[in-house]
């Protein structure tokens, strides 16, 4: 129940909270209500409010019940959805400024207060509630899908949106009582390296590599179904690219659950940058439908497997207070997707033709990717002995009282 009540508060929190927007542009589009302008404006509103609400979160005191937030987050993100449909497009910024801080802190207390209740268990199971944000991202997709063949407005979308947040969160609200574990249960206590050191360089490396990933796809991410409505005007497939993205999130988390423990983190984040690298670039160099089937399939797949490595990284580098470097990360994540909707639209100005701006954009966003799958190979030539860390807490004692298993994100 933990973990079904985990993803089904970051489906909400990230796949609505967050991009419900995405396959909503379209129909907001369609209705005249807004231009591609207007729409990076609202889209980077959103990644401010999350930047915000991931340093909210850090300074939250640890007295406070964290159940309690996480229910406030969730109705909070209900009122706000639903206050989209009014026609005041002068709030609307407002609205997904607020939108993006209420994902943000959902999506550190969600997964902070559900890995707590599962820690010691030396069970695996708590990698299923990052399947969350992709499954949001897939129902919302497949939702706006069905609404657009029906001919329904963006306004009436956002009211179902809020709808079907209200109607889950009645579902899981009970499962979010008085915590039976505090979330500042779910440590680690050990040295994270065989010597117990950790060069200071390391984190500030680490943070700027995943920055580059919040960076690297967030123009997919806000435009994709834009992207295939230039690239393949008319197709019936036009609305199947957004939720086979979000199904292939929830694939990749399941996937990275899975993989060998004993190889070094940075080599599976090094893997899962390129993959998405490829995905990107593939919609600049095929534009049919098949090509892109196969790129948001590629850029779906580390969608959350990154975050679900990186947060494991963190436990190594960092083996205290690696909640707050969870909020940090977080932070500079945001940061890189800030940058994304201003790169476009300074692109956008400069190109005469739609198209070849998205593919420029593209083109950067894929290189910055590459860049941040270098920068943990630098890591792993800098830092070495992470194979030497990992053998020796599988043979040493590390089920200690109150410690994380170690298939967990944090």
């Amino acid at each position: 129940m933990v973990v079904l009540a985990g993803s089904a508060s970051l489906a909400i929190a990230m796949g609505v909270g967050r991009f419900a927007f995405t396959p909503i542009l379209p129909m907001m589009l369609h209705d005249g209500v807004l231009d591609l302008s207007r729409a990076g404006e609202l889209a980077t509103a959103n990644y401010v409010g999350y930047l915000v609400g991931a340093v909210a979160a850090m300074a939250v005191p640890r007295r406070w019940d964290h159940t309690f937030v996480i229910r406030l987050t969730l109705v909070t993100t209900i009122l706000l959805t639903a206050l989209m449909s009014a026609s005041y497009a002068e709030a609307w910024v407002a609205l997904r400024f607020l939108a993006g801080v209420t994902s943000a802190v959902g999506f550190v207390f969600t997964s902070g207060w559900c890995l707590a209740q599962l820690s010691g268990t030396g069970s695996s199971i708590g990698s299923a509630i990052f399947t969350g944000p992709g499954a949001g991202i897939a129902v919302s997709g497949l939702t706006a899908s069905g609404m657009t063949v029906l001919g329904l407005s963006g306004s009436t979308a956002w009211l179902v949106f809020a709808a079907i947040s209200a109607i889950i969160s009645g579902i899981i609200w009970k499962t979010f009582g008085k915590s039976s574990k505090p979330s500042d249960a779910y440590s680690v206590g050990a040295p994270t390296r065989a010597s117990g050191k950790v060069p200071k360089s390391e984190m500030p490396l680490f943070a700027i590599a995943y920055g580059l990933a919040g960076f690297g796809y967030i123009v997919t991410a806000t435009y994709l179904p834009v992207i295939a409505k230039n690239s393949i005007p008319g197709s019936p497939l036009l609305t199947v690219f957004w939720p086979l993205l979000g199904l292939a999130a929830v694939v990749g988390s399941l996937l990275a659950a899975r993989v060998k423990h004993g190889a070094d983190v940075r080599l599976h984040l090094t893997g899962a940058y390129l993959v998405q690298a490829v995905g990107v670039a593939l919609s600049v160099v095929w534009h049919d439908a098949f090509g892109l089937a196969i790129s948001s399939i590629l850029v779906g797949l580390p969608f959350t497997a990154i975050s679900f490595f990186a947060m494991n990284e963190v436990r190594r580098i960092r083996s205290s207070h690696h909640s707050r470097y969870m909020g940090l990360l977080t932070a500079v994540f945001a940061i890189g997707q800030i940058l994304g909707p201003p790169t476009v639209g300074a692109i956008m100005d400069r190109v005469a033709d739609v198209d070849a701006g998205f593919d420029l954009a593209l083109a950067v966003a894929s290189i910055a990717l590459v860049v941040g799958a270098a920068l943990y190979v630098l890591m792993i030539l800098l830092f070495p002995g992470e194979r030497e860390r990992q053998k020796s807490r599988t043979t040493g004692p590390s089920n200690l009282k109150g410690e994380a298993p170690r298939s967990s994100p944090m």
